[in-house]
């Protein structure tokens, strides 16, 4: 853990080692309310997809039957945010 001033400039250093580390030089920072996460992102997002669905494929079931089950398990987790966030 680190410990940064914020510039007046809002821009904070990212230690060196951790650059290093991650071998990027470019980041996400994503605002989750209470604290914010940075994390490394591709220079290309685009080119950094290429192969990510390299077998992966599924034959034994229908491209229909693919979407059927994605809305499924979509509906499912959009039911779980729900109920965590009403208290339902």
């Amino acid at each position: 853990m680190w410990r940064h001033r914020i510039t007046r400039a809002g821009q904070v250093s990212i230690p060196a080692e951790v650059r290093e580390r991650w071998g990027a030089s470019t980041v996400l920072i994503i605002d989750e309310g209470e604290q914010l996460t940075v994390r490394p992102a591709p220079e290309n997002p685009l080119e950094a997809l290429r192969g990510i669905l390299a077998g992966k494929a599924r034959s034994d079931i229908s491209a229909d039957e693919a979407k059927r089950l994605w809305r499924a398990e979509d509906n499912a987790a959009m039911e779980r945010k729900w109920r965590e966030y009403y208290g339902a």
